[in-house]
């Protein structure tokens, strides 16, 4: 089903793009200097403040739900979405943080923690975005076959080719590889997250793709394609 849908895919369109990575921030410039080669996003574990959330809210989440919740708040201040826009999650790793932590509570204790396990999930950083905004259109966790990027974003906009979907949120955040991991850390090992709105009508400001070429195997690639 899948693969016939790109056989026929039509134009879908990309617009309302936020990001945030570590050292660069909001900063304009900064990611400007990111598509030049010029800066770098930074291996640190910084993440969002979410001064506009509770502080109780946001007191024990992790690197990856802060810039998942982030990026979300961004996209809804610059544009009209509705509330009721369906969200499409996409992660490489999820909270694999802490998921060492858990693994290191089995290894070491015997015992899993239930407060640590509720946010270890894979969807921990899209239900933490939905619960942050009252978002009720519901979402869906997507995990790349074999690491590619390109794979988890052909399914994530076949609602929109099939015409089940007008228009979703897409999001995509990965958090840094703790050091522990050694040389099982990816090579690709930056902390990033970005969200865009992905819809079968042309908007203003939009990218327009009509082909999955553009898309890239990995996230950071086709980040650089829609901020070009």
């Amino acid at each position: 089903m899948l693969a016939d849908l790109m056989d026929i895919m039509k134009e879908i369109h990309i617009s309302g793009i936020t990001n945030w990575a570590p050292g660069l921030a909001d900063d304009e410039a900064a990611w400007q200097g990111w598509l030049n080669g010029d800066v770098q996003i930074e291996q640190i574990k910084e993440s969002p403040k979410l001064e506009y959330t509770d502080p109780l809210f946001r007191r024990r989440l992790s690197q990856i739900t802060k810039m998942t919740v982030h990026v979300v708040h961004s996209l809804l201040e610059k544009t009209n979405i509705s509330k009721e826009t369906k969200l499409v999650f996409i992660s490489l790793r999820g909270e694999i943080e802490r998921e060492f932590t858990i693994n290191k509570g089995i290894i070491e204790d015997g015992m899993i923690l239930p407060a640590g396990f509720s946010l270890s999930v894979f969807n921990t950083p899209v239900s933490f975005a939905t619960l942050a905004f009252g978002l009720k259109g519901g979402y869906s966790v997507l995990y790349p076959s074999k690491n590619n990027f390109s794979e988890a974003f052909k399914a994530a906009v076949a609602p929109i080719l099939a015409g089940t979907e007008k228009e979703i949120i897409l999001i995509y955040a990965d958090e840094l590889v703790p050091e522990l991991y050694g040389d099982k850390r990816p090579e690709e090992n930056i902390p990033l997250a970005f969200a865009c709105v992905v819809s079968a009508e042309k908007k203003d400001s939009c990218i327009t793709l009509d082909d999955f070429s553009d898309v890239g195997k990995s996230p950071s690639e086709f980040l650089r394609f829609l901020l070009k």
